[in-house]
This record gives structure tokens, sequence and C-alpha cells, in this order.
């Protein structure tokens, strides 16, 4: 299931804009957050991380909390962007598991881009993973609304798998299977609906307070895998930002 040759065809039907104007100067959040991730492998321990946060964007390039890269040209209501992507979907394995091997953070690289219309941002990526050699892509909406000084920002997302990239992740092949006593299992490609809100409470004219939860309901490819312990994941962050203009 290659989906980033679909992404590709989809940006390029879209209809192409005059060049679309860049910030000459840093326009965005900067601060730092910690982060937390529901580990859905059997025994394993959630991943709180404190990291730096950032979403701004500069000239052609642009951060977008776990999202990183380079705009290009204008497409539609915004750029086509080459993207990166930082993922902990990997794991090491622990004493429930033994005989299972680690499994490497995936690197995605790819193409995507993000759509500002009236009615909201409509986020689009493809990528292709260096550690497993499979295809993952995502497309999320996210609003705006506020509540006196507060702005919340619902997301709604799929995030599609090939069974390579899931299978290298949550796959038990035949000798795994024998040192561990666990079954074997294939993994297949995934389609992962993903429910979010976001909220950003300000301090001052710069300084902000953000905070972020997001659900992923885990589809049968996943959570059928031995190494599996839930049907549904959580994330989310608490961060200080300052506010650049």
């Amino acid at each position: 299931m290659k989906k980033l040759p679909i992404l590709a065809f989809t940006l390029v039907c879209l209809n192409t804009s005059a060049q679309l104007k860049m910030p000459d100067h840093l326009v965005g959040d900067v601060g730092g957050a910690a982060f937390i991730t529901q580990s859905i492998i059997k025994g394993d321990t959630n991943i709180q991380k404190v990291l730096p946060y950032m979403y701004f964007d500069y000239q052609n390039a642009f951060a977008r909390i776990d999202t990183f890269g380079l705009k290009t040209i204008s497409v539609g209501n915004g750029h086509l962007e080459l993207v990166g992507r930082i993922s902990f979907e990997g794991f090491k394995t622990n004493s429930s598991i033994n005989g299972i091997q680690n499994r490497n953070n995936p690197i995605p690289l790819g193409i995507g881009t993000r759509q500002l219309t009236d009615v909201g941002a409509f986020f689009l990526y493809g990528f292709y993973d260096i550690t497993s050699g499979g295809y993952a892509q995502e497309f999320t909406y996210a609003t705006k609304f506020n509540y006196g000084k507060i702005n919340f920002y619902p997301q709604l997302g799929l995030e599609m798998r090939s069974a390579k990239y899931v299978n290298y992740l949550y796959g038990v092949n035949s000798a795994q299977a024998t040192a561990s006593g666990l079954s074997s299992y294939t993994a297949h490609a995934s389609n992962i609906p993903v429910l979010g809100l976001a909220m950003e409470v300000p301090i001052d004219n710069s300084w902000n307070i953000n905070f972020q939860y997001r659900t992923k309901w885990l589809d049968n490819s996943i959570t059928n895998s031995p190494l599996v312990s839930t049907k549904t994941q959580y994330n989310g962050f608490v961060g200080l930002t300052y506010s650049y203009k």
C-alpha cells in the first residue's frame, strides 16, 4: 500500500495559486513542554519527555511541534512542503516479552501541505519511513474558536500506515515467537481515527500556556498483535511558550 504516490498525485491536482508571501521574521510560538504518550506495548511504561516546543514559520522553514520542513511552491491556500517527523513509536523490550527484538523509532520523511481556509486548516502529509521501509499518510482538520481569552483548537484526523510500517513495529516473526513464547503475527495496513483538542491560555501579550490532548482508536491490525495491550492510545502535552508576531 504505497500511499506516498497517492499524496503526490493529489497535490499535483490542486489548483496552484500565485506565490504566497512568506514571513521574513519568525512568527509563532517557541518554548518548552512536558510531553506524555501512552505506551501500547505490554508491560511497557508511558513515554514522558521534556522537550522544546516549536510552532512557527520563518521564511520558507516551519516547525509544527513534531513536524518540520521547508515550503516550496504555492499550492492552493498553502505550499507544497518537504517534511520530516519526530516519532517515538519505537520501543525497547522488557521482562514481560523476552525474546522480542527492540523496535527503533520510525524516521518518516516525505511531502505535505497545510491549507488555510475560512473554515479551518487542513493538513495532508505523506511519508516514507526509512526505518521500516513502509509508508504513512495523514489527514488532519483543525479549527479555532474562542471562549473569553482562551483559544480552543479541535482536531479530527486519520492516520494510515502501510503493512510494512505496522508489521515492523508490532509484528512477531517465527524466530521471535519461539524465543518469547508468543504467537507469531504478521500485521496488515492500518487506518486510525484521531480526535484531539488543544488550548492556548494567554498569560500576557506574549506568554502563553499551551495544552493538547489526543486520542487514537487503534484498529485490528495493531490490537491483534500479541505485543499490544490496549485498543486506544492517548498523548498530550503542557507547555510554556513565547509568541513572536
